[in-house]
């Protein structure tokens, strides 16, 4: 292995994260909820359009200084989307072949942007098959497989460096509750909940961090139940979270609470939100929303003020065919009156009960 062709890939990492800003924390705008107030982290700004530049960033760094990648190396990664259009953008960086892993189901418009960016992808019928298939190909062609299920949450550095928890919490300070009663998160890999629940540990915070599960995944269960041979037949349908078995990275002894959110009531919470912002967001983004709209609700009811903090995850431009084409819904989500009712009945009251 060529060590200054790795310290040249390092280096063209590092100075790519030295152009890059920060992400915008966004308030909303919600006077129903008096004393509470509710923050979106816009990850959707990264030059790769969402949270999972990041997490590549962190990945190839983590990899190049273990040796595991180099100037001849085809990267691969098992991926629903977000990661692999991130991985392909610094594969093209240090001028890596990149193939990415993927259900058949997956966006148009994600692999449009892995396919813009150089990479390759190639198709599964079932997000199960991905491990085995990109294991596989990095065998076959000498490659690296990145496996960001496993490695999500040992390639960033939870105790700060910039990490996503320590830029949150900055970009709070000056706000009317500049410690969050809670942040809330997702699980994909289970990587960024990891490293937001250590940070908060580590930095001996009081902020309680929630994790929100969307139907046809295993985490929730997991969570109460601690059982690692739990999986899931039917994979998620809110595209990049959600996970048919237990992913190494999720680690569940670093979260306070769960919450399982309906597919309905993300997708619902998604048009919500873009209403109340004027653009689009991802389906993710609806069930990160959706549980802090119910802890939001809980806090009033229980006359507490405070902050609560989630992630916007993507632009919603990227599921135009999908999760904002009515005819898609209908057949893979099915309808959304209930949860479209119950956030009107909350403009007016602030409260998700009926």
């Amino acid at each position: 292995m060529s060590k200054q062709w790795v310290n040249q890939a390092i280096a063209k990492i590092e100075a790519d994260f030295q152009r890059s800003a920060d992400t915008h924390l966004i308030k909303l705008d919600l006077p129903q909820l008096s004393g509470i107030d509710i923050y979106l982290k816009d990850e959707s700004t990264h030059p790769t359009g969402s949270l999972k530049h990041r997490l590549a960033r962190s990945l190839f760094l983590y990899a190049l200084s273990n040796g595991w990648v180099n100037e001849n190396t085809t990267i691969i990664e098992s991926s629903s989307g977000s990661t692999a259009v991130s991985e392909a953008y610094f594969s093209r960086l240090l001028g890596l072949p990149f193939i990415a892993v993927m259900p058949s189901s997956t966006a148009k418009t994600k692999i449009e942007q892995i396919e813009f960016y150089g990479g390759q992808c190639h198709f599964v019928d079932h997000s199960s098959k991905i491990y085995a298939e990109s294991q596989k190909l990095a065998t076959e062609l000498n490659g690296h497989y990145m496996d960001q299920f496993t490695y999500a949450e040992r390639a960033t550095d939870w105790r700060g460096n910039n990490n996503i928890a320590d830029s949150i919490f900055n970009q709070m300070l000056k706000e009317p509750h500049p410690t969050p009663a809670w942040i809330v998160m997702s699980p994909g890999t289970g990587g960024t909940s990891a490293t937001i629940g250590r940070y908060l540990n580590y930095q001996q915070l009081p902020t309680q961090l929630c994790v929100v599960d969307p139907e046809n995944s295993v985490f929730y269960d997991y969570y109460h139940k601690r059982d690692l041979t739990i999986t899931c037949e039917n994979g998620s349908k809110i595209e990049g979270i959600g996970r048919p078995r237990v992913e190494p990275s999720f680690i569940a002894g670093v979260v306070d609470d769960m919450k399982k959110i309906p597919d309905a009531a993300s997708l619902a919470t998604m048009n919500w939100l873009a209403k109340l912002i004027g653009r689009k967001v991802g389906p993710s983004t609806g069930t990160n929303l959706y549980g802090i709209l119910q802890l939001a609700c809980e806090m009033k009811q229980r006359n507490q003020q405070g902050s609560l903090v989630t992630l916007l995850c993507d632009s919603g431009d990227r599921y135009l065919d999908t999760y904002y084409d009515p005819e898609w819904i209908s057949k893979n989500i099915g309808d959304t009156a209930f949860y479209d009712q119950q956030l009107t009945q909350f403009n007016h009251s602030g409260s998700l009960k009926p």
